[in-house]
């Protein structure tokens, strides 16, 4: 693919996913502020933020919830970067901007992919119809991103298929979340091992 690939890995809870997360080689560990079986408080995404190194971004996830809020709580946790999976318009990203943190829009893909940058966000992730709940989406078809343009793809990706669907769509990048769970909102550290380590032998 000539560059490597970018891997995010969400949702994560607890001192045990991080470590093993940043063990695993993850470039980007999302922590979720919106309504899920994985949300933290700020408090809890401020401890566990402290356990990553610099050179891996964190990042806080939200959903429809009001621009204050964001702030206070990217503000509290000390995130990198922040995550709008909603439908956030331009002028909430426009509002978002001059904090200097990275930003990243998340669309769920019902119908075709949006195109990368109409929200002005540095990475575009694709997911499924039903964000979070581990369901792999129909790409065949659909206009992917181009080669180079920073997206990342997500829904339905664990261990058994990141490989294939690297190879098949050429991401910039993927995002995983319920496909490193042992159940729903419990990560495996086995399992987050395995997922980066078969996402980068296809990426390579």
């Amino acid at each position: 693919m000539g560059t490597p690939l970018f891997i995010k890995v969400c949702g994560l809870r607890t001192e045990q996913d991080v470590d093993a997360a940043v063990e695993a080689g993850a470039d980007a560990i999302g922590f979720v502020f919106a309504e899920s079986p994985r949300r933290i408080d700020a408090g809890t995404a401020s401890r566990l933020a402290r356990r990553v190194p610099e050179g891996i971004t964190t990042v806080g996830v939200f959903r429809n919830q009001p621009l204050t809020e964001v702030r206070e709580l990217l503000d509290a946790s000390a995130m990198r970067a922040v995550q709008l999976h909603g439908d956030e318009d331009l002028a909430f990203y426009d509002a978002l901007r001059p904090d200097g943190r990275l930003l990243i829009r998340g669309v769920s893909v019902r119908g075709d992919a949006p195109r990368h940058g109409e929200r002005g966000e540095d990475i575009l992730l694709l997911d499924a119809p039903v964000p979070g709940a581990g369901e792999v989406w129909d790409r065949s078809g659909k206009r992917l991103p181009e080669p180079g343009l920073a997206w990342l793809l997500a829904g339905g990706l664990d261990p058994g298929n990141v490989a294939e669907a690297v190879r098949a769509a050429r991401p910039w990048g993927v995002d995983v979340s319920s496909g490193i769970e042992i159940s729903r909102g419990v990560k495996s550290p086995a399992l987050i091992a395995a997922f980066i380590e078969a996402a980068r032998a296809a990426a390579e």
